[in-house]
């Protein structure tokens, strides 16, 4: 039967390419969208990951021809994704005027202003967005978009909603922010609504099938170089250990899957939580991987690091981030080297492979601090040498006053320039959709970084990562990572990096993945 004139919309849920078929995990984003929607709303997911970008616009358009009323959620990531949701939102807008498109996700949440300027987005969602979505869906069913300077017919829809951005005779309105919830408030995911969840279940160093899935939003720390700051200003929501271990088996039991990756945003809280969960991974019995902070685990009691080892942990994504204490206080980061050199040294004695991450660069002296790193990079692959190195370019994100973390109101996450003296910030997504944009937000290159620094860190990243072969390429044979190994030893025994041509050679030969670009 069709649709009346008051049937609920049906609601669109977009996520626009952003990587490779091979690099594609669950959408949690439309997953969890998706369980929160109130009842009688029916719902379409569509990933452009798994899809396709072309075929997506196609499964779009086909989607807007049997759906008389409609409304587009697309999940924004800034980077790569922003230029494919330009293209997605532009195409519904010219094929169907009438169907509201709201963008939510960390893009139009730590750029809002810009989001909102786009003619073809109407709604801007802020932060969380389960319940705002709901929110948006049942106060727009009168009213339709107003154009390009007006988001709806009628204002007094949802003026009061909090946590939308939207505009208003060309104005922008930023509604009061929306208190942050824990995730055990929505219901649990419906994998069965998405069309292939196997196509999901991808090969890793961990499992032939690993999945993936967010057990806490949001992280108590401030680094200035971190967006999660920027949506959630030091707060964080943790899901309980029961709600843990029934998704992790649901994904197990009823979809095959063998390996699992947690994308909290910091999944050791503390040591007290972090007990709690890992005594609930320890009967799932599947290898996992997360995110961690230094400092946390490297506080860890014996007892706590004895379930860590029966819970089935492999890897642990760790920011370390720089080779000083001064440059981790600038970062705000919160933690000192020694707890890097601890961690790693306690992984290494629970069969734990970090993954150490380090931005690179900042503004202030870029070439002196990116030296000091180098040579703590050494410091630490001595300490534990199976452990991944990731080298990132310092961004700068979006910070919030401290004093309103915990009051509801607009207080957007601000930034007037990119670093100190750096260009003005884009004011519209297709500006931060072009290259330079995106290199930067990517964390693969700044402004203030000269030749000389960004060839003196690419030559040493060749080089440590051919002197130490990452575990997570599960294609490259044993015999040439060896290779590899062999012809990088003198470069990496001496320090001498530069114009390493000889491994540039063999790289083309033996290819080999690198974890900043082919990791977990």
């Amino acid at each position: 039967m069709g649709m009346t004139a008051t049937s609920p919309r049906h609601v669109l849920l977009i996520n626009p390419r952003m990587c490779s078929r091979n690099s594609m995990r669950l959408p949690l984003s439309l997953l969890a969208l998706a369980a929160a929607l109130p009842d009688g709303y029916d719902y379409t997911i569509l990933d452009g990951n798994l899809l396709g970008q072309d075929v997506l616009l196609e499964r779009i358009q086909a989607t807007l021809a049997k759906a008389p009323r409609a409304f587009a959620a697309v999940s924004v990531m800034p980077g790569p994704q922003v230029g494919p949701a330009c293209e997605v939102s532009a195409a519904i807008r010219g094929a169907r005027p009438d169907v509201p498109i709201a963008w939510g996700g960390y893009f139009p949440s730590m750029y809002a202003e810009a989001a909102i300027n786009a003619p073809y987005v109407d709604f801007v969602v802020r932060g969380q967005g389960e319940t705002t979505l709901a929110a948006l869906l049942a106060r727009i069913e009168g009213t339709t978009p107003g154009g390009p300077l007006d988001s709806v017919t009628d204002p007094g829809a949802v003026m009061d909603i909090a946590g939308v951005t939207w505009k208003r005779g060309g104005s922008i309105v930023h509604n009061d922010a929306r208190p942050f919830v824990s995730p055990d408030v929505f219901p649990a995911y419906r994998y069965d609504r998405l069309e292939q969840v196997d196509a999901y279940l991808r090969p890793t160093f961990l499992g032939t099938r690993t999945a993936v899935h967010q057990a806490a939003t949001g992280c108590r720390y401030r680094c200035t170089f971190c967006g999660v700051v920027s949506l959630y200003n030091g707060l964080t929501r943790l899901q309980g250990p029961a709600r843990l271990q029934a998704a992790v088996r649901t994904l197990r039991d009823r979809h095959g899957a063998n390996a699992m990756q947690f994308y909290d945003n910091n999944f050791f809280d503390s040591e007290a939580a972090s007990t709690e969960l890992l005594e609930a991974l320890v009967p799932v019995a599947m290898p996992w991987w997360c995110y961690a902070r230094a400092d946390t685990m490297a506080a860890f009691a014996p007892a706590t690091w004895d379930l860590v080892r029966r819970s089935g942990l492999r890897m642990a994504y760790i920011g370390a981030e720089a080779g000083s204490d001064e440059a981790l206080r600038a970062m705000k980061k919160g933690t000192r080297v020694e707890h890097t050199i601890e961690v790693a040294a306690r992984c290494r004695e629970a069969g734990v492979i970090p993954e150490f991450s380090f931005v690179l660069g900042g503004p202030d002296d870029p070439e002196g601090a990116i030296e000091q790193t180098l040579a703590f990079i050494r410091r630490v692959k001595a300490t534990h040498p199976e452990c991944e190195v990731i080298l990132y370019f310092y961004s700068p994100t979006p910070q919030r006053d401290r004093a309103f973390a915990d009051r509801t109101v607009a207080l957007l996450p601000h930034l007037s320039t990119y670093g100190p003296g750096g260009p003005a910030l884009p004011t519209t997504p297709e500006e931060w959709a072009t290259p330079r944009w995106v290199r930067y937000v990517c964390h693969q290159d700044a402004p203030w970084l000269s030749p000389r620094t960004r060839e003196r860190v690419a030559d040493f990243a060749r080089v440590l990562g051919c002197r130490f072969p990452t575990v997570q390429d599960h294609r490259t044979p044993r015999w040439g990572k060896a290779a590899l190994a062999s012809l990088a030893w003198w470069r990496y025994a001496s320090g001498v990096y530069a114009h390493p041509v000889e491994l540039d050679i063999a790289r083309r030969l033996i290819p080999l993945k690198e974890p900043q670009v082919d990791g977990l």
